[in-house]
């Protein structure tokens, strides 16, 4: 069999893909352009992807393929209908990185809501040493604790969040974008009851023709002005101009990003105006890139893999 790793650098150059020879003839590519993919999977029977277009464009011409194993989660870039046209089996990797996820969703809440650019800013720009007093304290900050946390999406990640949110004293509320989801641990509300009543709003959910652009201009007017918003799901779920406008005008009080409409980050992306503003967080995509994450990735990757050549289904997506 040959593999065939088109975006192997997305996985981390610490990451080790010995494992993989033992299944056969692997080509690991750190990174791939989307013209170049055609020349790389041509005589591939499988081929190991995270973000790349897998549609007729790009399959037409790989002729012995059977097998798209996707390095992530989300399976928007794979055009379903193709595969199963062509018979080919696709395979995703999921729960490896709600942990990670839930963390970095905190570490950007405690970042913003206490203000540490600012006071790390303070301190090492010298202001600190003129001081007169042992304490400096030009911006306020509470506690966790009696707050309310609205989560968007309770799948596992958000799940976990809600389940450390509680651990702080919050109360929790959720929206299920779903509507399948219900858990009578927290009290599950609409979405705009969960906007007007939360002090945190995290997002956790999939992108779907219901999730895009929820939260646009009207949305974040419904918030608190001194809520903070997170969102650790999908770029899109955000209108970015609708946030940037609402961070403007002071509607809400701050905004944590791990998740872009444009990933890298568009030179034109109106968030990119807010450079120097300590109100706004992004981060380059790397919620679930812990080094355990994405070790577990890599071993669940090779599991459903090795499944397919022996003959069976794990993780195959329908």
């Amino acid at each position: 069999m040959k593999i065939v790793f088109l975006e192997a650098g997305t996985l981390g150059e610490d990451m080790e893909f010995d494992r993989f020879f033992g299944l056969g003839d692997v080509a690991v590519y750190g990174h791939t352009e989307p013209e170049q993919i055609g020349e790389r999977i041509a005589s591939a029977d499988a081929v190991l992807v995270n973000k790349l277009p897998m549609n007729e464009e790009t399959l037409k011409d790989a002729g012995f393929l059977k097998y798209i194993g996707v390095t992530a989660t989300g399976t928007n870039n794979v055009d379903f209908e193709y595969t199963r046209k062509r018979g080919i089996t696709v395979t995703n990797v999921a729960g490896y990185s709600t942990a990670t996820v839930a963390q970095h969703t905190f570490a950007m809440v405690l970042y913003l809501m206490e203000h540490l650019r600012y006071y790390d800013n303070y301190v090492k720009s010298g202001e600190y040493m003129k001081s007169k007093s042992f304490c400096h304290m030009d911006r306020r900050f509470g506690e966790l604790e009696g707050k309310t946390w609205g989560i968007i999406g309770l799948g596992a990640i958000g799940r976990r969040v809600a389940s450390i949110a509680s651990a702080f004293g919050c109360r929790v509320v959720y929206y299920s974008t779903s509507g399948k989801n219900q858990n009578d641990s927290y009290a599950r509300v609409d979405l705009d009851t969960l906007l007007t009543q939360s002090d945190i709003v995290s997002v956790h959910a999939p992108l779907t023709e219901k999730t895009y652009h929820m939260m646009d201009y009207e949305a974040f007017c419904k918030m608190k002005s001194s809520a903070i918003f997170i969102n650790v799901g999908r770029g899109p779920i955000v209108d970015e101009k609708g946030l940037a406008r609402a961070l403007k005008k002071e509607k809400i009080s701050a905004a944590g990003l791990d998740v872009l409409e444009k990933e890298p980050m568009d030179r034109d992306c109106p968030l990119g105006k807010f450079s120097e503003d300590d109100r706004l967080l992004i981060t380059p995509h790397i919620a679930w890139a812990g080094v355990e994450a994405r070790t577990r990735l890599l071993e669940e990757l090779w599991l459903n893999l090795d499944a397919y050549i022996r003959g069976e289904a794990r993780n195959v997506c329908l």
